[in-house]
């Protein structure tokens, strides 16, 4: 499969992807957990590059969550290690070809070296609209609700939103991804069908698509693959085929 297949007046205007499998394949060829998540990073920079070759405007990858704090001290510290190293190295790649990186998540909670890489590349890039780039950090998409749910009570009370008012939108604008459209199509790797506390509510009439390869064996040509797979499918959210047509 190659992007000349794909019907390029039909592309997921918002990619997520679950990048799972990372140490799986690492143990799988008896390396350390790290190694996986070292090969795990080209991955992520062959999938960006077809991503803008293709048009993609939104890419969401799902890189570290509240979970995961509960990992090995060791693997965690070197997870870190890999993001910060990953921003410096990619500055460059971001300007070249104008991607403008976000995150979201309790980004707190990151070490401060890696808070800071994180807000000078952010800063860095913010003009840029060829792709908008987020990496999904320290994040709980229970969290981000109860979040917001948590402001919008507080607003009720101080008499800034009416309750009778309150619908998706108001959701929407208190949420991480306030600056984002809904997911077009979720991706996940390494044969699990699980969501995992990922986007819950923007992935509401979102396309799922599960592929058995682990993320560092996952290239282009199965992010193509998934796209085509996508654009089989007929999306009504709601509707009829007939009212569609």
């Amino acid at each position: 499969m190659t992007k000349h297949n794909l019907d390029k007046s039909n592309i997921p205007k918002h990619v997520a992807i679950i990048m799972d499998g990372n140490g799986r394949w690492a143990k799988n060829k008896g390396f350390k957990r790290v190694i996986g998540h070292q090969h795990g990073t080209s991955t992520v920079n062959d999938i960006v590059e077809a991503c803008v070759s293709l048009g993609v405007e939104y890419l969401t990858l799902f890189a570290f969550s509240t979970e995961n704090w509960q990992r090995p001290k060791y693997e965690i510290n070197s997870l870190m290690k890999l993001l910060l190293s990953s921003l410096r190295k990619e500055l460059n790649n971001m300007h070249d070809k104008k991607i403008k990186l976000s995150a979201i998540g309790n980004t707190a909670k990151l070490p401060e070296k890696v808070k800071k890489q994180l807000e000078e590349v952010k800063e860095a890039t913010k003009n840029y609209d060829k792709l908008k780039l987020t990496l999904a950090l320290s994040y709980s998409s229970r969290e981000e609700i109860i979040n917001a749910v948590k402001t919008i009570s507080q607003k009720v009370k101080n008499n800034l939103i009416d309750i009778n008012s309150i619908d998706d939108s108001t959701l929407n604008t208190h949420l991480y991804t306030h600056n984002l459209p809904d997911v077009d199509l979720l991706i996940r790797t390494s044969g699990e069908q699980r969501i995992s506390n990922f986007m819950l509510w923007q992935i509401a009439y979102a396309e799922l698509y599960f592929c058995e390869e682990l993320w560092p064996d996952f290239t282009k040509e199965h992010l193509f693959e998934a796209i085509t797979n996508f654009q089989k499918r007929e999306r009504r959210f709601g509707k009829t085929s007939e009212q569609l047509k």
